[in-house]
């Protein structure tokens, strides 16, 4: 199962099964309630199979570029016209600085909502379309929502820095961070955390740690190198370079936390 809270016990459940071939996906798999937003970096050579797994796919504003030039090479298909007519985001959303207008018209000829949102420069294009995500969702289905997010990492660092920050403004919203070699996501201290560990397609190494604020108190079960009741802050301890040794981690702490967990080669 994605994720389910256990009011009772206060506990949240993470997988990252959406990561898993749909043939591997185990029996039981709730039905897909995931949004896919593109940013405007490389795509993960993954990207395939997370279009595929989404329910809703939006471009922010230049991950259209990437999703126009970039996914016919991921793809066997020997005609790019082929392969452009098969992957069209429904929502473009953004400022539109970056889009080339080409792209924009192919899109928006083939039926993509185009969501200008030039005239509000205070936001990031991550923020608006996480904004936009959260405003469209019926209140019934925003427990099991996830949104899973490609080309936050990379890049400018700032731009990664900004990024980061907007797990923390939705930290009430499942998101999750995918590049090639990892994946990225808040752990709220407002909940006691299980992390199924999916080892056909994520670990061994992983990382835990605040950003927002210290941890006067972290404490793991499923990591080679445990915390118990650790204290982490930056300029002094931080568990980063960890090793999964369990097929589920549990974390609790009294701060915000990033889990990060590497990622095997997938196709």
């Amino acid at each position: 199962m994605l994720w389910r809270t256990i009011r009772s016990m206060d506990v949240m459940v993470h997988s990252s099964s959406f990561l898993l071939p749909k043939i591997h996906q185990p029996a039981k798999t709730p039905a897909n309630n995931y949004t896919l937003v593109v940013l405007n970096q490389h795509l993960p050579r993954f990207m395939p199979r997370l279009w595929a797994h989404a329910k809703l796919r939006i471009c922010a504003d230049g991950g259209a570029n990437r999703i126009f030039y970039e996914m016919p090479q991921m793809t066997n298909d020997q005609d790019c016209e082929t392969t452009r007519n098969r992957y069209i985001p429904e929502i473009i959303e953004g400022d539109m600085d970056s889009i080339r207008p080409e792209v924009k018209r192919f899109y928006s000829n083939q039926g993509s909502t185009i969501s200008d949102k030039s005239h509000n420069q205070e936001t990031t294009d991550l923020h608006k379309c996480i904004s936009s995500i959260r405003h469209r969702t019926p209140s019934h289905e925003k427990s099991d929502l996830c949104v899973l997010v490609t080309g936050a990492l990379g890049g400018r660092f700032d731009h990664e820095a900004a990024n980061i920050n907007v797990l923390y403004v939705f930290s009430d919203m499942r998101i999750i961070f995918l590049s090639d070699d990892c994946l990225i996501q808040l752990l709220p201290k407002t909940h006691q955390h299980e992390i199924n560990i999916e080892s056909s397609v994520e670990g061994p190494h992983c990382g835990l740690f605040p950003i927002g604020a210290p941890s006067t108190s972290t404490t793991t079960t499923g990591l080679k190198w445990n915390l118990s009741e650790a204290k982490m802050r930056f300029g002094s301890m931080i568990s980063t370079s960890n090793i999964v040794d369990s097929e589920k981690v549990t974390v609790q702490s009294d701060a915000d936390l990033l889990w990060t967990i590497s990622l095997r080669n997938l196709t």
